[in-house]
Order: C-alpha cells, then structure tokens, then sequence
C-alpha cells in the first residue's frame, strides 16, 4: 500500500515544479504565482489587480498550461452582455428549437480580463457561476466543469473607464492578489527574454511544459481536506474577524464567509509547506490576500492615507496569538 504522506510529497513536488515552469514566462510574480495555485487547492477564485503591463494575463495562461486545464479569455468591455459569458439560448432554423449555447464560463479557468471595465450587471453574471458551480438558463442548472476557477483580472480602481465591483461579487473572489511593478532585476530580466525573442504568445516555445494535471489536483484537493485545524487556531481566526468588525478605522469588518475563507487558505498554505495541521503562522500568511477585499474603511481613515493592509496588520500584531 503507497504511504499517503509520500503521495503527498509527490504532489508537493509537482507544484513547485508547476512553479518552475511558470517562471520561465512570468517573473518577478512568485507571491501572485503561489496564490494562484493556493486557490485552485482551496476550490477558490482570485482577483488578481495591477496596473497594465506586469503580466495578469500570461501568469493565468501559463498557470493553465501546466496544469493541462483549460482556459478561456473573456475580454469585458461596457458592452458585454451577461449571455457572452455564461451562454444563451439560440434559435435552431434547421430544427426550430431554441437550444442552448455554452458560454466561454465552461471551461477549467476563466480568465476574466479587465472586469471592472464591465457595468455591475454583467459582473453579477458570474455569481452563480462563481458560487454553485453551475449556469442556469430556460430553467435548467447546467453544471461547470471540475476544477472551475475564476481568475478575474483589474486594473486599479483610479484609473479612467472602470466600474467598482459589487460587494457581492467581491466577497466570491477567495482572495485579491496585488501585481506590482517587479524589482529593477526582474525587469532587466524580462527584457533580456524579450530581447532574445521570448513570445508570451507561444509558451510552448519558452519551454512552459506541463506538469500535472485535473486528476492530480484533485487528489492534492482531498490531502488539503485532511489538515487539522485546533480549536484555540479557530479561535483565533474568530478573534481577528471580530476585532475588523470593532476597529475605529473599519466601517463593515469581515463576515463568517471571510473566516471560512482564511481557515481553507491557511489549510492549503499549511500543506503545501508540509504541515499536517495549521498554526497561527499560516493564517497571518494568508490574512492579507483573503480579506484586505472584503473590509471597507472610514471615510476619515481613507482621508488620512490608511490602506486596508496597513489596518489589517495592525490588527494582526493587536490580536493574542495562542500558545
């Protein structure tokens, strides 16, 4: 009989290799790179944010290439309607029925580029999708294929032509991942790829292969299900939720979805370091990309130049840590 812990290790390996490949076309990208791969082990989705240009894009088709999942790119624009994601019903002239036609949301990972850049209404055309796993039309629930990721990309909200994304939909996204700019090395390093005729369309000719596949994620899904988490841990994750929700500088704190949230990011992050059960270390890890979405400051907080980062580590060295 295979001892479970080597399966795992086998698996733990794979992902870094994943992480290898990855970096062969994105740089500069670890922490988002990491992320990503910590959402697909916690059935989550992820909102990834930069300005244009630090690669959003690539990492989420790299990503998938390594996976052997399939990806499809939605463009949003202020005219998309919310039947050019998830389908719609169309008029057969050879049959004269309505049948239904599938939507690019049928697929492994979405990839929802610029999604601010679409009125709320088609925003919310994802929340089912995002939630249940499923699309409903003309009455019938259609399910989405297994892993389903949403891999939503924005550009920070200061800039022109964007539409703030409803509280509702936020609070889907598993985890918001911040791009910024890369180091003065990196970006050398991304010119010297280019300069020496890097494609970011053509992955196969960076060397981007792939490593593993839907079968294997699933099996690192059920080693992620079996990590422990102690009562005085998930006592903790209460009082950290608790003291969003009491801060002066917070006007709406976290709700029990964020810490379900935390504690199935914090699983994921504590296996794949090797862990069987999750400490206090794991859910500060995880804090900042889970919730800094899922809090709205003061008005008087943001006039003061406060960022939901800086509030939430404030909050991180303010709540007890158990022994």
């Amino acid at each position: 009989m295979t001892d479970p812990a080597t399966n795992d290790q086998a698996l733990r390996d794979g992902l870094n290799r994943v992480r290898a490949e990855v970096g062969k076309a994105v740089v500069g990208q670890d922490g988002a790179v990491t992320g990503l791969i910590i959402a697909l082990l916690a059935n989550g989705h992820v909102l990834l944010e930069g300005v244009p240009g630090v690669a959003k894009t690539l990492l989420v088709r790299t990503l998938s290439r390594t996976l052997r999942l399939e990806t499809r790119r939605v463009q949003f624009t202020p005219d998309l309607m919310p039947g050019d994601v998830t389908g719609s019903l169309a008029y057969d002239p050879r049959t004269g029925d309505f049948t239904f036609r599938e939507g690019p949301v049928f697929t492994n990972i979405l990839l929802a580029d610029e999604i601010n850049r679409t009125p709320p209404k088609t925003q919310s055309a994802l929340l089912e999708a995002m939630e249940e796993r499923q699309v409903s039309a003309d009455g019938v629930t259609r399910p989405l294929p297994v892993p389903f990721l949403v891999a939503a990309t924005q550009n920070p909200i200061e800039y022109e032509g964007t539409y703030t994304l409803p509280e509702a939909q936020l609070d889907r996204f598993l985890m918001k991942l911040v791009l910024d700019v890369p180091p003065r090395d990196s970006e050398v390093q991304v010119l010297r790829r280019h300069a020496d005729g890097f494609d970011p369309r053509d992955l196969a000719a960076a060397g981007v292969e792939p490593v593993l596949g839907a079968s294997d994620l699933a099996a690192a899904r059920a080693a992620v299900a079996r990590v422990g988490a102690s009562d005085d841990v998930l006592a903790y994750l209460v009082d950290l939720a608790r003291a969003t929700r009491h801060s002066p500088s917070i006007r709406l704190g976290v709700s029990p979805r964020a810490t379900t949230a935390l504690l199935a990011s914090a699983k994921a992050w504590a296996w794949l370091t090797g862990y069987d059960s999750v400490t206090p270390d794991h859910v500060q890890a995880m804090l900042l990309p889970v919730w800094r979405h899922r809090v709205q400051l003061r008005p008087e907080a943001e006039l003061e130049g406060v960022s939901v980062d800086q509030v939430l580590r404030s909050i991180v060295q303010q709540v007890q840590v158990p022994l």
